[in-house]
């Protein structure tokens, strides 16, 4: 009889469960469908009568307006996958040997190296500092210079870190006892291990270059090297100013700023959403171990 209560207790349960994870999903998808029904919208009509989850008056101009210059816009898409691919790996490889060092007990001074890297998250050089050395290394109107200035993360090495010190010692002396040099130690068995706080960081990493603009509008002045991000800013805000002129026939047809700026949205969000399922069943483990105190 108490197994019988406590069979229904738990259906009951799990019903109220996915009914509140339901309607969560829901309440976190919706600005995403309205966005992409508003991409497909008129312009006119969304001015008029406002966003709906079904497209009001199908229409395409959100998008032909992006895609006038679709050699552009393929280019600017190539870069941003480069950078954020090679970004990613860089940052990946560089904050994952600044961890595994930090997180050893043989490495002398290594508190004070992690108070300094610490350090750092609480003050920043600021944006001059970094002009300056861009500009001294020749980085400017060069692909490196959406890379190298956010590459390397201290809040993400102290998470690598704390990670890697949650590794049993055991496992690294056994490996050291076999002949077993640091680095083939950190290929074979550290790295496998820390995977979950790997991938989260990659994540963090991928998201963090795929959106960014701030950094080709600093150092880029050549618009061939203009990233997806920048140039559709470029594209929204030139769609902006010929509004704002009184060209109002040629923006109604041609630039409906409205429904483009959810264009925009679509276009740069498409790509990298689905790197989030890959990668997914990392995250939260990644998140919560990766946060302990080491």
């Amino acid at each position: 009889m108490n197994r019988q209560k406590l069979a229904r207790s738990e259906k009951a349960l799990n019903i109220v469960t996915y009914i509140i994870l339901t309607i969560v999903v829901i309440f976190c998808a919706l600005p995403f469908i309205l966005v992409v029904s508003g991409s497909f919208s008129d312009s006119a009509l969304i001015m008029k009568d406002g966003y709906s989850i079904l497209p009001r008056g199908f229409s395409l101009d959100g998008y032909r307006s992006i895609f006038l210059f679709p050699k552009q816009i393929a280019k600017a898409y190539g870069i941003s996958i480069f950078v954020t691919g090679a970004g990613t790996c860089i940052g990946l490889i560089v904050m994952t040997l600044c961890g595994y060092a930090l997180s050893s007990s043989e490495l002398k001074y290594r508190n004070v190296i992690a108070f300094i890297i610490y350090f750092t998250t609480l003050f920043s050089g600021g944006l001059v500092p970094w002009y300056i050395v861009i500009s001294k290394l020749g980085l400017k109107n060069t692909i490196w210079a959406l890379i190298v200035p956010s590459c390397c993360s201290s809040f993400y090495i102290l998470l690598i870190r704390n990670f890697m010190k949650t590794i049993p010692d055991s496992l690294v002396e056994s490996a050291k006892l076999d002949g077993a040099g640091e680095l083939r130690i950190l290929i074979k068995i550290v790295m496998p291990l820390s995977t979950p706080i790997l991938a989260t960081i990659a994540l963090f990493l991928a998201l963090a270059y795929w959106n960014d603009w701030y950094l080709a509008s600093l150092y880029i002045t050549d618009a061939d090297m203009w990233p997806l991000q920048y140039r559709l800013y470029n594209i929204l805000n030139a769609a902006s100013k010929i509004a704002q002129a009184g060209a109002e026939n040629f923006t109604s047809k041609i630039l409906p700023t409205e429904t483009q700026k959810l264009a925009n949205a679509v276009v740069a969000s498409g790509p990298i959403i689905f790197l989030y399922p890959f990668l997914q069943k990392y995250f939260v483990q990644g998140i919560s171990i990766g946060a302990v105190k080491g």
